[in-house]
């Protein structure tokens, strides 16, 4: 509470955009100032005075832009009704001109000095005057930083007004002030708010607005204009106290600049009060600004007010305005740490961020990193010296790499922001503007617990888990070549190889095809020995391969093997991560990831499992399929062995047929040999299914020249209708009979099942 003013000026403003309730929400410049002096002692009015801000005036002579004053009449013929008349170029001459002309208005009246400015709510001071001035750098004379909002001083009177729906035309009629001027602008019967307001409205609304004041002054009111609202002038930095924040003032900007600190968001709401402490920068999970932050202002009328700034400019980039609750704020913002509390103690301190340290630096390497050096003019000291000094440190004690750095000015800290990157042991540091609220954010997340608490591990975890892997141990007589060229071929990939091609074995060297058929960039080797697998992978390890079809080449990464874990993989399972190897560990364990293959599969004789039931009972088999038909149905059964599967899986085994190497391979033709179960069929040669057949094959003729090369008559390929296999089949599969050693010439790829 004051005392009361010798004199109100009431202040009417308008923009070349929207008016009412949206004033100042588009951005756009200011073109009118009407103003008219109230004695509040003696209850007279002083003259109207118009102020028009014309941009287009500064392409004029120099000699004319010198005048601010334009004229100083009044101006009948354009059809304003104020006293006076004034014409400014700018927003900055525009203000200086308005406080001269009412400085000396002020002195010639005589009858007091205290001054203070009376608007129709917040709009005209907040959302028009104080953020253009800071968009554009101009310097706001002292009086508007402090007015009287003429609504609130009316529902002092008239309690049950809302006072979001006051305006001039309603405070006007309840206090029964007839005025005497032309029908005037009813904001309330305005349906465009976003239209400009017309120049002469604005004189009208000041002239009723000093008659309320009149009114207000004078019996049965009496009114004492005490009450002021305040601008503040200076954004306060600080820490956040651990108090209970509204969610009704907090609100979340999106879209800032990274180099933003709290002092360029504290000037891109200027007008409206920001609480102590209350702009807090947000980080992400690397520590570094999001372009977000968290703003708390001081009230709820703040808040809202800075909601109409959604989508206004900083520089080049516009804002993002949202609402966020107190909750938000707290935990970016709030403080846990009595070391930050005593580091942020300190009034007036410019906060600069270190990232980037040295793990062994100390407080006097960093206080010789910013004292000037040899021939050097420009100082930059610490203020405080080791007490300014904050590292930050993980709770078992561990540096971070960060340290937060505390200046007496804004000149010592922008000196010192000029050793951006320079060198401080063997590491380039890194220099930021920063913030109490970002020190508290920093510190919260390397020393305190998490402000997420971390979801329970899944059930799944905890559930007994059945080993689908080789038993650890085995002999690493294979390699596998991951990377390889797409085009690459047996020739590239023996070429690659070297001297190592004479220890592959016959037929040893499986290619591995994705699902389109395509080479996946994998390849299996089964190599003579343990010993010279392992050599070759130390020695070809990453070395590029070369691709004779194409120009493309890769390197290779070459991993050993063993015969049970090549056999896992193409089969289309994972190998543990945790299975170690006598070659250099990779990222990926043991470099035995499944490829995505195909179901192209190695079945070896040591696989077992549980007989399965018929899929049809057998009686209803016979009696619907020949005897073809029961095999088909019924799956086969596998010699007992190490059981890498449960034993309730029943699956269905798919022989492939991998490239053979010539060029390694003796004469003899070697094979991997058929389960013995193979045995009791009563044919010599074995059932094989062709899947993934076309629907306008030609038949049997190109099966015959599919298989071309295995010893197999032409009366034993059959094709399946659908009638045999169901009506989804159609022309997806095939029967033959082959016999049970299969040969195959060089160069050609088969996908077959065992029937």
């Amino acid at each position: 509470m004051t005392a009361q003013v010798d004199y109100l000026v009431v202040v009417f403003t308008a923009t070349s955009g929207a008016s009412g309730e949206l004033l100042g929400s588009d951005e756009k410049e200011l073109v009118q100032l009407v103003w008219q002096l109230v004695d509040v002692k003696n209850k007279k009015l002083g003259k109207v005075s118009e102020l028009l801000i014309k941009t287009d005036l500064s392409d004029l002579t120099e000699e004319k832009e010198e005048e601010d004053v334009v004229e100083e009449s009044v101006e009948e013929e354009n059809g304003s009704r104020a006293d006076f008349a004034y014409t400014a170029t700018s927003l900055e001459s525009a203000l200086n001109m308005f406080h001269l002309q009412l400085t000396n208005e002020v002195n010639s009246a005589g009858a007091g000095t205290s001054v203070c400015l009376c608007t129709d709510g917040q709009l005209h001071i907040r959302q028009v005057i104080h953020p253009e001035a800071a968009s554009k750098n101009i310097l706001v004379p002292e009086c508007f930083y402090s007015f009287f909002d003429l609504r609130k001083e009316f529902k002092k009177h008239f309690p049950t007004s809302d006072l979001k729906a006051l305006d001039v035309p309603t405070m006007a009629e309840s206090l029964s002030i007839t005025v005497d001027v032309p029908a005037m602008w009813d904001s309330s019967a305005t349906m465009d708010l976003s239209a400009k307001l017309p120049a002469e409205v604005a004189v009208q609304q000041v002239q009723i607005m000093a008659s309320i004041v009149l009114a207000l002054l004078s019996e049965p009111f009496c009114h004492t204009f005490s009450s002021q609202e305040r601008v503040s002038e200076k954004f306060e930095t600080g820490t956040c106290k651990m108090e209970k924040v509204g969610d009704n003032t907090v609100i979340r900007a999106r879209g800032l600049p990274w180099q933003s600190s709290d002092q360029d968001i504290a000037r891109f709401f200027r007008g409206l009060n920001i609480a102590k402490g209350g702009a807090a920068l947000c980080l992400n999970a690397q520590g570094r600004r999001n372009g977000e932050a968290l703003v708390r202002f001081v009230s709820e009328e703040h808040r809202d007010l800075a909601l109409q700034r959604h989508k206004h400019h900083m520089g080049n980039r516009y804002i993002e305005v949202y609402k966020a609750t107190g909750e938000d704020f707290l935990k970016i913002a709030g403080g846990t740490s009595n070391e930050v509390a005593i580091f942020l103690s300190r009034e007036d301190q410019i906060i600069v961020r270190m990232r980037g340290l040295p793990f062994t630096a100390t407080h006097e390497q960093v206080l010789a990193f910013f004292s000037p050096g040899e021939g050097l003019k420009e100082t930059c000291p610490v203020s405080g010296g080791k007490d300014g000094i904050l590292f930050v440190r993980y709770p078992d004690g561990r540096p971070t790499g960060d340290a937060f750095v505390l200046f007496a000015c804004e000149e010592h800290a922008q000196c010192a922001l000029r050793k951006h990157k320079e060198i401080l042991g063997r590491r380039y540091i890194e220099l930021f503007k920063s913030t109490a609220a970002e020190v508290q954010q920093v510190l919260n997340r390397y020393s305190s617990a998490p402000l997420i608490p971390i979801a329970p591990a899944p059930l799944v975890s905890v559930l007994p888990t059945v080993s689908l892997l080789p038993p650890p141990g085995g002999i690493r007589d294979c390699l596998r070549l991951r990377g390889l060229p797409y085009t690459a071929s047996i020739e590239d990939i023996l070429t690659f190889l070297g001297e190592f091609t004479h220890d592959i074995r016959p037929h040893g060297v499986h290619m591995v095809l994705n699902q389109q058929g395509r080479p996946s960039g994998d390849c299996f080797i089964q190599m003579t020995s343990a010993e010279r697998a392992l050599q070759a992978s130390q020695r070809l390890h990453k070395h590029v391969m070369s691709s004779q079809r194409g120009s493309n080449s890769r390197y290779v990464e070459v991993f050993p093997c063993s015969t049970e874990e090549m056999g896992l993989v193409l089969m289309g399972s994972s190998l543990s991560h945790t299975l170690t190897h006598t070659h250099a560990r990779t990222r990926s364990g043991t470099g035995l990831s499944p490829p995505p293959c195909k179901s192209r599969r190695l079945s070896p004789p040591s696989y077992s499992f549980a007989p399965a039931p018929p899929v049809l009972p057998t009686e209803a088999a016979a009696a619907l399929y020949p005897p073809m038909g029961q095999v088909l149905l019924t799956p086969r059964p596998l010699p007992p062995g190490h059981a890498y599967y449960p034993a309730s899986a029943q699956l269905y085994m798919n022989y492939t047929a991998y490239y053979p190497s010539p060029p390694g391979s003796p004469t003899t033709v070697g094979f991997f040999p058929s389960p013995s179960s193979l045995t009791s069929l009563s044919s010599p040669g074995g059932l094989v299914r062709m899947p993934g057949l076309t629907y306008n094959s030609n038949g049997v003729k190109e099966l015959i020249n599919a298989v071309q090369g295995y010893q197999n008559p032409a009366e034993s390929v059959s094709l399946l209708s659908s009638s045999l296999i169901g009506q989804s089949s159609g022309g997806d599969a095939s029967l033959m009979s082959l016999p049970a050693v299969m040969t195959k010439p060089a160069g050609q790829y088969l996908d077959l099942t065992l029937l």
